[in-house]
């Protein structure tokens, strides 16, 4: 199987919501929900894609040859690569008549973990979108990390209790989807204070992430939590139209907790090279979401370590190109300032 399998069996399987186009960029899907489009215009999605675009990097190539590492730690693991697999649930609706949510969990969960990174699981509103990537994650010996939606506080907490018991490395909470349009309706998804977050966070050992932060007062109401780290995410522009992209609030959200709390971004991210960029920005680390729904659809596990791999050796050749030995050479001035 090579990566052009992937796509042309994705294409197949995925019932026609996702048209996996050769830039995924938001523009085709704008508006498809259930499915993987933009909320409203699109817009948020598409300037997710643009603006990463924008970005152009600094060539080097004038420096004593050495070995490159793309390895980091966090979640108090090691990995291969510095980017993971956003967390996708819901399958079903906005993919029907292919994946179970068993399935889709199955083929995140074991594809990261053999391709030497980890994927995030999912939730929703039937019982099956938390559960089955639990499962996925106990029969990896607790490789993945859930991520819980905005419910009550007690539900929130009594979820991460499950998570504890497969062993997961950190939760995370996607406060975010408190604007899905498939879950608007119910009442028990909602913003939460910082009292909120901080009895969670209390509430267990393990490393707590809230995904959905778009600027730097609320990475520091998060931080003022206690949480481990953030997702800078607008949920791939799928909870409110005419936000930022993502890579735009970046810089500030560094400015405010970099090296107090962990910076992951996520969207329109969709090359090692976009990696490349958001981390010489300042997040330490990335999520990516509907490439690997692609990837997932097109080769199942096997789909996910091969799209792993496929992102991790652009990664590599763009630090080769601009003199980059580990990740912690990667910073601003590897970026063009034109």
């Amino acid at each position: 199987m090579d990566y052009n399998q992937i796509l042309e069996n994705a294409r197949k399987n995925m019932g026609g919501r996702c048209l996996v186009c050769k830039e995924c960029s938001g523009v085709g899907c704008k508006g498809v929900i259930p499915g993987p489009g933009g909320k409203g215009t699109g817009s948020s999605f598409a300037r997710n894609y643009l603006k990463l675009q924008e970005l152009k990097i600094n060539m080097d190539l004038i420096y004593s040859k050495s070995s490159v590492s793309t390895e980091i730690e966090l979640f108090g693991r090691k990995f291969k690569y510095p980017f993971f697999a956003a967390p996708i649930s819901a399958v079903k609706i906005h993919y029907p008549g292919y994946f179970s949510e068993e399935e889709y969990s199955n083929a995140i969960v074991f594809g990261c973990k053999a391709a030497g990174t980890i994927g995030f699981t999912g939730d929703g509103e039937s019982k099956d979108c938390y559960t089955s990537g639990l499962e996925a994650i106990k029969l990896t010996g607790g490789w993945g990390i859930p991520t819980i939606k905005p419910w009550g506080v007690e539900d929130v907490i009594s979820k991460i209790k499950l998570a504890e018991q497969v062993g997961a490395p950190a939760v995370a909470m996607d406060i975010d989807a408190a604007g899905l349009p498939v879950l608007a309706k119910d009442k028990e998804i909602c913003p939460k204070s910082v009292d909120d977050l901080k009895r969670i966070v209390e509430s267990t050992k393990l490393p707590f992430i809230v995904k959905g932060i778009m600027t730097a007062k609320s990475a520091e109401k998060v931080l003022e939590a206690g949480a481990y780290g953030i997702v800078v995410s607008n949920h791939g522009g799928r909870v409110l139209d005419h936000t930022p992209a993502t890579v735009e609030v970046l810089p500030d959200i560094v400015k405010a907790v970099k090296g107090k709390m962990k910076i992951l971004i996520d969207g329109g991210i969709r090359s090692g090279l976009d990696v490349f960029k958001v981390l010489a920005l300042g997040a330490d680390g990335v999520l990516i979401g509907r490439p690997y729904s692609v990837a997932a659809y097109g080769g199942g596990e096997e789909g996910v370590a091969l799209y792993t791999e496929k992102i991790g050796a652009e990664l590599k050749q763009t630090m080769v190109m601009t003199g980059c030995s580990t990740l912690s050479d990667i910073d601003s001035s590897k970026l063009w300032q034109g």
